[in-house]
């Protein structure tokens, strides 16, 4: 069993969570939501993931040309961009999964697959301190 995480973003999902404007440039959205993920490869989140984490951001459409960096291998969806990150949840059965979306669909086929499922907000909380 692999023991690095998998974190498997909707990109499209998660960049059309925060009302800023996105959809004037949807390949720069996601660009800038790839940058934004690059440390949590190495860093983790604290008190959520403990890192080292294999990120994967999931783009299509508009977006689809965004290239991956260090830390974050992008995926560009031929199709459904819910259909890519099925499939890469399927090519990992071994390990633990985290796909980060709010689309209720896409949370109920990657929760049968066993993945853990997490909002938009959570890439962005701070944790709380007990």
């Amino acid at each position: 069993m692999d023991e690095t995480p998998l974190l498997i973003v909707d990109g499209a999902n998660v960049v059309g969570s925060r009302p800023n404007g996105w959809w004037r440039d949807r390949a720069g959205a996601a660009a800038r939501l790839r940058d934004s993920l690059a440390p949590v490869a190495t860093i983790g989140l604290p008190a959520r993931l403990t890192a080292p984490v294999e990120v994967v951001l999931v783009v299509e459409g508009a977006a689809r040309d965004v290239p991956g960096t260090e830390g974050v291998r992008v995926v560009s969806a031929a199709g459904s961009g819910d259909d890519a990150v099925v499939e890469l949840v399927e090519g990992a059965p071994r390990r633990r999964r985290l796909v980060v979306t709010a689309d209720r669909e896409l949370r109920g086929r990657v929760t049968a697959l066993g993945a853990e499922v997490y909002g938009p907000r959570w890439l962005r909380e701070e944790p709380t301190s007990n």
